[in-house]
C-alpha cells in the first residue's frame, strides 16, 4: 500500500493480529513512551528526596498504573488505541506541592508526607475531571472546534518536545541519536516494502539495534560511566526481582498518616492515607485542565492516523471521564496521574498499526512487568540519545498530522492564516517564558507585584492555574485558536466546518461500555 493513500493503516482499530505479532507490536507501542513514563517518576523522586531503594518500586508503580489505565480506556473509555501514562501537564503542580510540603519540615520522612499530600490533590482534582467527562461538559465544545483550532493544537503536541534535553542537550551523544533516527527512517520509509517485519516493527528494531550498539561500546569502554550513551548493565542485575505494588502503599509502621492493618496470610501492612489540602487541590486542577485539552487534541490525532472520522461528542465525554477515574486510581496507587500519550500516536503514523487489541496486549504486558524490578531497571538504562532519536521521528509525525487537518479549510483566507500562525507562535512562546521564570513560586511572586491586580493575580490559586496552563504549549495554542476562531468573522465553509462535520463520527457510531455490556442486545437504540 502506498503511504500517500488514506488506506495506509495496516491494522485498523477493530483488527486483531495474531497473538505473537500483537505481543511484539504492543511492546513496540509501549517502548515509544517509556522515556516519558520513566522521566516523570524519576523527576518526582529527585524532588521528593526519595531513598534509592524505593525508586525502582516507585517507577514500577507508574507502569502498573499505565497498564491498568490503558486497558480501562481502550475497553470502557473512548476505545481508541492510545496508551495512557504519567502526564507532564500535572508535573508542574506536583512539584509545587512537593516543594511546599518538604519546606515545612514535616514530621516523619519528608518524601512520604509530601507524597501523601500529592495523592490527595490528584484524587480530588480527578473527581472534577470525572464530572466534566460524564456530564458531557467538554464534549459540548465539539461544535466550536473547527480544523483551524485542531490543527495548531495537535501540531503543538509534537512541537512541545523539540527542545527536550534528550534532543538538544549540549552533552548528548549526537552519533547515537543520529543512528537511532537513521534506523527508524530506514526501516519505516526506505526498506519497509522489503519485508513485512520492517513495515510493522521499525521503532522496535531501531531501539533494539541502537541499544545493542550502545551496549557493546559501553562494555568495551568506548562509552564511560556517566557519559551520554552509556548502558549500565550492573544496575539491571542489582534491581529487585519482585516489587509489591498495591493501593495506599506509601505508609510505614508507626509513621504519621498511616493505618496498620493485619491481613490474613500476609501479616501487618501499613497503608498511607492520602491527605487533602485545598490549595494543593486547586493547583492540581490546573494540571488536570491542561491534561484534558491535550487529550482532546490526542483524540483527534489518533482518529486521523487510524483512518476514522473525528471523535464524536459521546466518545470525547467517555474518554475524559475514564481519564478522570484512572487519575483517581493513580492517586490511590501513589502515582502522579494518568492521561493519553502522544508518543504511541506517532508510532501509529510510522507503522500503520492502529489496532486497539495490540495496545491492550501491550498494556497487559506492562501491567505484569511493572512488578518485576529487572524490567523497570532495563528500560531505565535506555540511553537518552536513543529516546531523543525516537522523539524526532514520532513527534515530527504528529506535527505533520496536525497541519494536515488544514486541508479542510480555505488556506487563501487571511483570517485562517492569522489564527493558525498566532496560535502556533504563542503556543511556543508562552511555555518558553514560563520556563525562563523558573517555578510556580517565582511566577506567583511576579504576579503579586502587578499594579492594582497584584492581590488577585498573586494568590496561589490564580497564579498556579495560569502557570500550569501557560507551561503547556497545546493548551495555550489551543485556547488562543479557540477564542480567535470563534470571535473573528468567518463562514462555516471558510473554517472547514462543513467538510469536517461530514467526515466526523456521529454519536450513534460510538458504542460505550454501557451500550455493549448492559443494554439489551435487542434494543433498537443499541450501537453496534
Amino acid at each position: 500500500m502506498s503511504k500517500s493513500d488514506d488506506s495506509f493503516v495496516e491494522y485498523g482499530i477493530e483488527d486483531q493480529p495474531p497473538l505473537g505479532t500483537s505481543l511484539l507490536l504492543g511492546v513496540q507501542h509501549y517502548l515509544t513512551m517509556v522515556g516519558a513514563n520513566i522521566a516523570v517518576p524519576l523527576i518526582l523522586a529527585g524532588a521528593l528526596g526519595m531513598p534509592d531503594e524505593i525508586i525502582p518500586r516507585f517507577v514500577g508503580t507508574f507502569f502498573v498504573v499505565s497498564g491498568v489505565a490503558t486497558l480501562a480506556q481502550t475497553t470502557f473509555g473512548n476505545r481508541y488505541p492510545i496508551v495512557q501514562g504519567a502526564p507532564f501537564s500535572m508535573l508542574a503542580p506536583a512539584l509545587a506541592v512537593v516543594g511546599v510540603v518538604t519546606a515545612t519540615d514535616p514530621s516523619g520522612p519528608a518524601w512520604q508526607t509530601a507524597l501523601l499530600q500529592l495523592q490527595g490533590a490528584i484524587i480530588a482534582a480527578a473527581l472534577a475531571e470525572v464530572v466534566v467527562g460524564y456530564f458531557g461538559l467538554l464534549g459540548k465544545l465539539r461544535s466550536f472546534l473547527s480544523p483551524v483550532v485542531i490543527a495548531p493544537t495537535i501540531a503543538l503536541i509534537g512541537l512541545s518536545l523539540f527542545n527536550t534535553p534528550q534532543v538538544t542537550s549540549a552533552t548528548t551523544n549526537v552519533p547515537l541519536l543520529a543512528l537511532t533516527l537513521l534506523l527508524i527512517v530506514l526501516f519505516s520509509q526506505y526498506i519497509d516494502t522489503a519485508h513485512r517485519v520492517f513495515q510493522l516493527f521499525p521503532v522496535l528494531l531501531g531501539i533494539v539495534v541502537a541499544y545493542a550498539f550502545a551496549g557493546v561500546l559501553s562494555a568495551v569502554g568506548v562509552y564511560a560511566p556517566g557519559t551520554s550513551g552509556y548502558v549500565d548493565f550492573a544496575a539491571i542485575l542489582s534491581a529487585p526481582a519482585f516489587m509489591p505494588i498495591y493501593p495506599l502503599q506509601w505508609g510505614f509502621a508507626g509513621g504519621p498518616n498511616t493505618a496498620t492493618v493485619a491481613l490474613p496470610f500476609v501479616g501487618s501492612v501499613a497503608f498511607g492515607i492520602p491527605q487533602f489540602t485545598s490549595s494543593f487541590v486547586v493547583g492540581m486542577l490546573a494540571g488536570v485542565a491542561a491534561s484534558m485539552i491535550e487529550s482532546l487534541g490526542d483524540y483527534h490525532a489518533v482518529a486521523r492516523l487510524s483512518g476514522v472520522g473525528a471523535p464524536s461528542e459521546k466518545r470525547i465525554n467517555h474518554g475524559i471521564g475514564m481519564e478522570g477515574i484512572m487519575n483517581v486510581f493513580s492517586g490511590l496507587m501513589g502515582g502522579s496521574g494518568s492521561t493519553s500519550y502522544s508518543e504511541n500516536i506517532g508510532a501509529i503514523g510510522l507503522t500503520g498499526v492502529a489496532s486497539r487489541y495490540v495496545v491492550q496486549v501491550g498494556a497487559a504486558v506492562m501491567l505484569l512487568v511493572g512488578f518485576v524490578g529487572y524490567f523497570g531497571q532495563l528500560v531505565a538504562t535506555i540511553p537518552d540519545p536513543i529516546v531523543g532519536g525516537l522523539y524526532i521521528a514520532m513527534f515530527g509525525q504528529i506535527v505533520a498530522v496536525g497541519l494536515s487537518n488544514l486541508k479542510y479549510v480555505d488556506l487563501d483566507s487571511s483570517r485562517n492564516i492569522f489564527v493558525v500562525g498566532v496560535a502556533l507562535f504563542v503556543g511556543l512562546a508562552v511555555p518558553t517564558y514560563m520556563t525562563n521564570v523558573g517555578s510556580a513560586q517565582a511566577f506567583q511572586e511576579g504576579m503579586a507585584a502587578v499594579a492594582y491586580l497584584g492581590p488577585i493575580l498573586g494568590t496561589q490559586v490564580v497564579s498556579n492555574t495560569v502557570f500550569v496552563i501557560g507551561s503547556t504549549g497545546m493548551a495555550v495554542g489551543g485556547l488562543f485558536a479557540f477564542v480567535l476562531d470563534n470571535t473573528i468573522e468567518g463562514t462555516r465553509e471558510e473554517r472547514g466546518l462543513n467538510e469536517w462535520e461530514e467526515s466526523a463520527e456521529a454519536d450513534e457510531d460510538f458504542a460505550s461500555a454501557y451500550d455493549r455490556f448492559v443494554r439489551d442486545d435487542d434494543s433498537p437504540t443499541r450501537a453496534d
